[in-house]
């Protein structure tokens, strides 16, 4: 059903463009049936998103990401990362990626890995909705849930998939050691140190002294070494949306819109289409929309990332624990630096938990909190520029892998996030 209602949506949003001609946009940028899973990767509708367009008298229109194969606009990141580096050579196949993710890059990754020939490792904050580990080991990669600690801790995450990542480097090059000496000497010899034995089919498991044995916790039969993805600093993840959503946005409008908005996390969905875009039309005003206990606001409105007592380093966790996943950040990454922004907005989690249910009643949109956090920043955008102006947000994910905290009762009641509104009231403070 609601299937139908986004095709029906697509081809009304494009009714307000004037066209000169009319342009297929099945397959814009090439589609190759060949690449198999890989080709059904982007070229997602652009739909009107009919109740806050007649709301606002503006043409607010969302990228529907959540119908990628892995679900999420993190699709198209996992396949950029992953080409570039087996393109690079920085990975190889039947190596292991590795990840910290707070659900959706981890699950992308997992979805298009096996496409490639590489296996997944993930470490995932042990806050995040439990549906994302339960899909993530569905789906056969290896999951770690920790702690939430700052990026400057060890155990942070994103640091320990680096640790993951070097250390099936070192069991890759054990294994070939092993192998190397296996054809020297005949199977079952051991390496010098006794850690390391080769079985007959090449594979290696650690043996003696207990306190000398690798900490790996990664599979290790036939591994061909690990590669961290590491999607908050690796270019590829702008790159992506540079040479992806941003181009396909400026396809489906024609180049007739006026300005897009979006949250970030990685910052790599916010940098590659705000560049591209503004590369093909200057005047073209990009925002971002920004959650409870994120700095980035204050770095995009004020110039000032963070105060000094909230610095990173002087405290363990995030001192405000928002509902909103995947978004919302406190340092400046690689990725985010590459964005041209006008200006930032504002959202919190209850307006959040109402856009969701609003979009759910009056347009049977099921989006997860970032995707919803998207929508209150571009009626608050539409609001700010006036009617008659064309908006594009991404809607990033659906609400299927948010059903533990942000679509459940009982969390939401603890939280005070019960939604109430009938209407947009709730966005009418500010």
């Amino acid at each position: 059903m609601i299937f139908l209602l986004l095709s029906n949506d697509r081809f009304s949003a494009l009714k307000f463009l004037k066209k000169k001609k009319k342009k297929s946009l099945q397959n814009p940028r090439g589609y190759n049936p060949n690449k198999g899973l890989i080709a059904a990767i982007g070229n997602t509708p652009l739909i009107r998103i009919n109740s806050l367009s007649d709301a606002t008298g503006c043409e607010i229109l969302g990228k529907a990401e959540f119908l990628n194969p892995g679900g999420s606009v993190k699709d198209r990141v996992a396949v950029k990362i992953i080409e570039e580096a087996l393109d690079s050579g920085d990975l190889f196949k039947g190596g292991v990626v590795t990840e910290g993710s707070a659900g959706s890059t981890a699950i992308s990754l997992a979805t298009v890995a096996p496409a490639y020939g590489c296996k997944c490792h993930v470490v995932i904050p042990d806050d995040a909705a439990i549906e994302k580990s339960q899909i993530l080991e569905a789906l056969g990669a290896t999951v770690e849930r920790v702690r939430p600690v700052s990026i400057t801790h060890k155990d942070h995450f994103v640091n320990i998939a680096r640790k993951r990542a070097s250390e099936a480097n070192r069991l890759a090059a054990k294994q070939r050691e092993a192998s190397s000496r296996m054809e020297c000497n005949g199977p079952a010899r051991a390496n010098g140190n006794g850690l390391v034995r080769a079985n007959g089919d090449g594979s290696v498991y650690s043996s003696g002294d207990p306190s000398q044995q690798d900490e790996c916790l990664l599979p290790s039969t036939n591994c061909e070494g690990g590669f961290f993805a590491d999607q908050f600093e690796n270019l590829a993840n702008f790159r992506a949306h540079y040479e992806g959503t941003g181009p396909e946005i400026w396809d489906q409008t024609e180049g007739n819109l006026d300005a897009f908005i979006a949250a970030a996390g990685t910052g790599g969905t916010l940098a590659g289409v705000s560049r591209f875009l503004k590369e093909k039309d200057p005047n073209i005003k990009c925002f971002l929309v920004d959650p409870p206990g994120s700095g980035l606001f204050n770095k995009v409105a004020r110039g000032v990332m963070y105060t000094k007592e909230e610095a990173e380093g002087r405290r363990l966790k995030n001192p405000f624990d928002t509902i909103t996943e995947g978004i919302g950040i406190n340092r400046l990454t690689k990725n985010f630096m590459m964005a041209e922004l006008d200006g930032a907005f504002r959202g919190t989690d209850k307006e959040a938990v109402e856009m969701s249910r609003f979009l759910l009643k009056n347009d049977g949109l099921f989006v997860g909190s970032s995707s919803a956090m998207n929508c209150v920043g571009a009626v608050r955008l539409a609001r700010s520029l006036g009617p008659g102006h064309t908006i594009v947000t991404i809607l990033c994910d659906s609400g299927m892998r948010h059903l533990s905290k942000f679509y459940h009762p009982q969390y939401l009641a603890a939280h005070d996030l019960t939604p109430s509104a009938t209407g947009l009231e709730f966005l009418d403070h500010q």
